[in-house]
């Protein structure tokens, strides 16, 4: 009878295995990747505190700015409205966030962290702290630096790209109801 190997012995293996595949990969499916892998990271360290990757987006925001308006969170979150009404909702359940309309204006909601919210926020950093750490493992100072650099470049060159677009009319064309 033959013996399985353990995950944690084949893991290794397997990963060893994964990264001459990766050396032939384009930028944008790279770093794709890495993006889905701090999400599912973090994803599994905000799990223990009742938490969604999707709600810590606007924690984070709203840790830096609270009394913003859905639509403002939206933008900021990169996210649709529809999207951040049920994140808001949901937080608002969870006694993290209230939201209040402002000088008379009924329509307009303004968003604000409860104590429950802010105090999350001490608690919750670390765990992306953690997350981030842990994806950076064996990257040198100088060399996260020059990484953060590119990143900030490759956002504005991506940013540059999309407004020359827009000004030739040219729109992201939505997702729902796309052709698969």
């Amino acid at each position: 009878m033959t013996q399985k190997k353990s995950s944690a012995s084949a893991s290794p293996d397997r990963r060893a295995g994964r990264l001459p595949a990766y050396k032939d990969e384009r930028i944008a499916h790279l770093v794709r990747l890495c993006a889905r892998g701090f999400s599912r990271s973090l994803s599994r360290r905000l799990a223990d505190q009742g938490v969604s990757f999707g709600q810590w987006v606007f924690l984070r925001i709203l840790w830096k700015q609270e009394g913003l308006t859905q639509r403002e969170l939206s933008e900021l979150a990169n996210l649709t409205e529809p999207t951040v009404h049920t994140a808001l909702s949901k937080l608002e359940k969870m006694d993290i966030i209230v939201r209040r309309t402002q000088g008379g204006n009924k329509r307009k909601y303004h968003v604000y962290l409860t104590k429950k919210g802010r105090d999350l926020q001490s608690t919750l950093e670390p765990l992306a702290v953690e997350a981030n750490d842990s994806a950076l493992r064996g990257l040198s100072a100088k060399k996260q630096d020059q990484l953060r650099d590119m990143l900030v470049q490759i956002l504005n060159n991506l940013a540059d790209d999309e407004a020359e677009a827009e000004a030739l009319g040219l729109k992201v064309p939505p997702t729902r109801n796309a052709a698969v």
